[in-house]
């Protein structure tokens, strides 16, 4: 179905939220050296993300792949809501006009750690979500899979990272619970 990234700077989130594999278990995050890799590859080593980062990133990236999910359907977990809030909180963002007088959330000078990272995902989300973009990018429905992707097409109602696969998979389960089959 064509390219499933998301443009600039969606794409941190949805790289944040595909650092694990759930059908393989791969968790790119814990592995040694996982956060400082993460953090190498997107520009973010001036964050001074640590170990003891660790934990609300990914307290983040589980939040963030409900709020996918919920972009596909099913409501927003409570408690998922209430972790996004409370990460925010901690990770503030200003409001800065350039000069062309251009406006845009930016985060706070001097965040690091955690905080840093999810104040630079946040303006990602507040810059994506007055065209839409940040309710096209969507966690596959697949229980096995919920790999984000973001959805280009038309009507913006994709529900499975591919057609191919997870989706395929979805429509014979649906046909073989139809026909009565196992």
């Amino acid at each position: 179905m064509g390219d499933r990234t998301a443009p600039p700077p969606l794409a941190l989130v949805q790289e944040l939220a595909n650092t694990l594999d759930i059908e393989t278990g791969q968790d790119a995050l814990t592995a040694p050296r996982g956060l400082a890799e993460f953090a190498r590859e997107h520009g973010l080593t001036g964050l001074g993300l640590t170990k003891r980062d660790l934990p609300p990133v990914v307290e983040l990236r589980e939040a963030l792949r409900a709020a996918c999910l919920a972009h596909t359907g099913p409501e927003l977990p409570e408690a998922s809501a209430r972790t996004l809030d409370r990460l925010l909180a901690d990770a503030p963002l200003v409001l800065h006009v350039d000069g062309e007088g251009a406006a845009a959330l930016r985060p706070a000078p001097g965040l690091t750690g955690a905080a840093g990272l999810t104040a630079r995902v946040a303006a990602a989300i507040a810059g994506a979500a007055g065209d839409g973009g940040w309710q096209r990018l969507k966690a596959c429905e697949a229980d096995d899979c919920q790999w984000v992707f973001y959805d280009r097409s038309p009507g913006g109602r994709g529900r499975w990272c591919t057609m191919a696969v997870c989706g395929s998979r979805a429509k014979m389960r649906a046909y073989r619970a139809r026909r009565g089959t196992p």
